[in-house]
Order: structure tokens, then sequence, then C-alpha cells
């Protein structure tokens, strides 16, 4: 088998199971290794170590599939690999408040680089480094013996293909194509999903249990910044907020989250939903001196890099000082950072340092992470990208 050969002293995180090798890392490749393809990795003194998908173009050189010398890397390897994960969520296939759960998280379920998301019926797959890529069709084989199985349909359009060297893909794979909206439930709530286009593979899964669990924070008037389809909105007002605004850049995001409240017996008259630049309307309710009780703030990435974490400070720290100054006396924020490079002691310290810039008093009163479905796998901290924080303003 083709292998590639660690510098001296650079074993150290696969031994300890990290499932990334870094090109920084490695001395040489022995046999010309196609991408996507396995090879066998080997310390500066020749002892193997693990056996991995290569990925010339990408600065992550390697990312590990197994450390047992025995295993190959076959159709069984990843029937054995999606079914153990599958497994692993029974508990969300049998409750019927939930239709919409990850299924196969990457690097946490020990295939890097692939997200099985299931949407009811359906399944949405990203295939987003070279070795998931190469074997691609053993993995729809195993994903194709699910039950109650409707389609595998392909979301594979996420930027960080394009740091693997890889284009963009989309379409159906395996049965039918998913309806241009699907219907799901999360919390016994219902959402529309557009899981041919909309965000990530179609909504904000890693959100569900934060979203349970922040409705109990939820009063008065409600501000959901960055609504997307209007999940938070949607669970603010069943929460028994007297109103809420909701904002986003995307008229067809509102149009989505006006369908989400309607389909949950919400009229108009709960609040505005208001298309706009989050950072603008912020401000302008600043300059106008509106306030409110509780402000959501779910942006977008703004790191997609560590290169980047910089500048997603400081657009962090913007739309938290504005919502901080936003708040009335005893208000709640409720705050997230979704972007991996920004680590949570950074996140917080960006919020604690928007506080101080507001003039406010406030306390953490919860710390908010992705749901159980998207574990974090002990050796690959990396994996915990998802950070929350409640604060609460002294009354």
């Amino acid at each position: 088998m083709k292998s590639l050969r660690l510098k001296p002293g650079r074993e150290r995180p696969v031994q300890r199971r990290h499932p990334w090798i870094f090109s920084g890392a490695v001395d040489a490749i022995n046999g010309e290794p196609e991408a996507g393809e396995t090879i066998d990795i080997h310390s500066a003194d020749g002892d193997w170590l693990a056996r991995g998908a290569y990925s010339p173009n990408s600065q992550i050189q390697v990312r590990i599939w197994t450390w047992d010398q025995d295993e190959q890397i076959d159709d069984a390897f990843f029937h054995a690999r999606c079914d153990a994960a599958v497994r692993m969520r029974k508990y969300l296939r049998d409750d019927p408040g939930v239709s919409a759960y990850r299924e196969i998280h990457a690097e946490s379920d020990m295939i890097p680089g692939l997200i099985v998301d299931r949407y009811g019926p359906f399944r949405v797959v990203q295939f987003l480094s070279q070795g998931v890529e190469r074997n691609r069709q053993s993995i729809l084989n195993a994903i194709s013996l699910s039950e109650d199985l409707e389609g595998i349909f392909e979301r594979s359009d996420a930027e960080v293909r394009a740091l693997e060297g890889l284009g963009s893909r989309t379409g159906v794979l395996w049965g039918n194509a998913p309806p241009a909206r699907l219907e799901i439930r999360e919390n016994n709530l219902r959402f529309w999903v557009d899981i041919h286009a909309g965000h990530k593979t179609g909504f904000y899964l890693d959100q569900r249990a934060n979203r349970q669990r922040a409705g109990k924070w939820m009063s008065g008037e409600v501000l959901d910044a960055f609504c997307y389809s209007g999940a938070f909105s949607v669970t603010a007002i069943n929460a028994g907020a007297d109103s809420v605004v909701s904002v986003d850049a995307s008229r067809q995001a509102l149009n989505l989250t006006e369908e989400n409240l309607a389909l949950n017996g919400f009229d108009g008259s709960n609040g505005e939903r208001i298309e706009a630049d989050v950072f603008q309307y912020l401000r302008s309710c600043r300059d106008s001196r509106r306030s409110f009780d509780t402000i959501i703030l779910d942006p977008p990435k703004f790191a997609a890099t560590g290169a980047q974490v910089q500048r997603a400070a400081r657009g962090y720290k913007d739309i938290n000082l504005l919502a901080f100054k936003l708040l009335r006396p005893g208000g709640i924020l409720i705050t997230f950072s979704c972007s991996g490079g920004v680590k949570h002691e950074l996140f917080e310290k960006i919020v604690a340092d928007a506080a101080l810039d507001a003039g406010v008093e406030a306390s953490i009163i919860a710390t908010m992470s992705q749901a159980e479905d998207h574990p974090v796998r002990l050796y690959f901290p990396e994996g915990r990208y998802l950070k929350g924080l409640v604060c609460r303003l002294r009354a």
C-alpha cells in the first residue's frame, strides 16, 4: 500500500487518535497516491501508526480512517461505521416529537468528511473530503439500507469542498427526489424545510436542544436576528413571548419564517418580519432608542478558517455590543457563534468586552453547544464548533 512518513517528533497527535495530519507534519509520500486514496501512515522511525485518506490539495493532508492495522477500508468498513452511527441515535428515531436530526457527524462518528442528516424519509448527504468522495459508492450502499428510506439527496455545495480541490455537487443520488418543501417536527413544533437550496442541509439541526432549552428565557418583546427560517421565532411565540421581530437579509428566509409561524397556528399579529442587514438594523434600533426584552443572535459562520478569526471577532463584538445596548434592564441575550476557529473562551471574552463597551452589567446564566446528535469526539476537540451564551442584564 502507498504510504506517508511523518517528520521526527510529529507522531504524537496520531498516537493520541487525532484524525488529521497536516501537511507541515509530512516528511515524505511514497508511491504517488491519488486524491482520496487510502494510504498507511508511518512514524519517522518506520513504525506503522494509522491508515487514512490522502488529500494533496488540502492543508489537512490525511484524514485518518483507522488505527487498527488489520482493518481494511472497504464496503464492510463503511457499512459498519454508518450502522454504528445510526444505531447510536435510535432514541431520536423513536421520539415522535422529532423527525429530523443528524445521523452521521463526520470525524466524530469516525467517517471524516461525511455528513448525513435525516429529514423524515429522506437523507441529505454531504461529501466534504477527498476520502469520502472517492468512496461515495460504498457509503451510498450503506446509507441505502436505512429503514423507511424514500430518497438520498446530495448537498455537497459547502465552501470547504474547495479547500479539498473538489467542486460543488447537488442532486438525487438514490430513490425519489425530496419535495420542494418538506415538513419536519422538532420539539413537537412543525417546520417547512427546503432541502434543495436551504442553508446547510436545509435546517439548523444543531440548535434543536438549544431552542427547547431557551424557551424559558423568551418573554416580552423578542428580537430574533439572523432568523433564517424562523425556528427561534416560532419557539419564542410558542413559549409565550408577546411578540417577535424576525430579521434576516433574505426575503426568501422571511417568507419561510411566516409560513412556519402559520404552520404552528400563529397569525401575523405576533410581530414583524423585517428584511435587512442585521448590523444595520441593530444600529437603526440603537439610533431610534428601540429596545427589547430578549434578543437572539444566531449569525452565520463569520470565520471559515483560522486565518479569519480576527475579522470574525470584530463582527461578533459589534453585534453583541449593539444587542446589549438594545436590551431593557433584566433583559436576556441569547448569543451564538458557529465559527470553529472561535473557541469558547475567546467567544466569552468577546461577549464580555462587548458588555463592557456597552456600559452594562451582565451575567452568564447558561452556556450552550450543539445538540447531542452532533457529538464531539474526545480526541477531536475541533468538533465543538457551536458556542452559545445566555446573558442576563442587571435589572
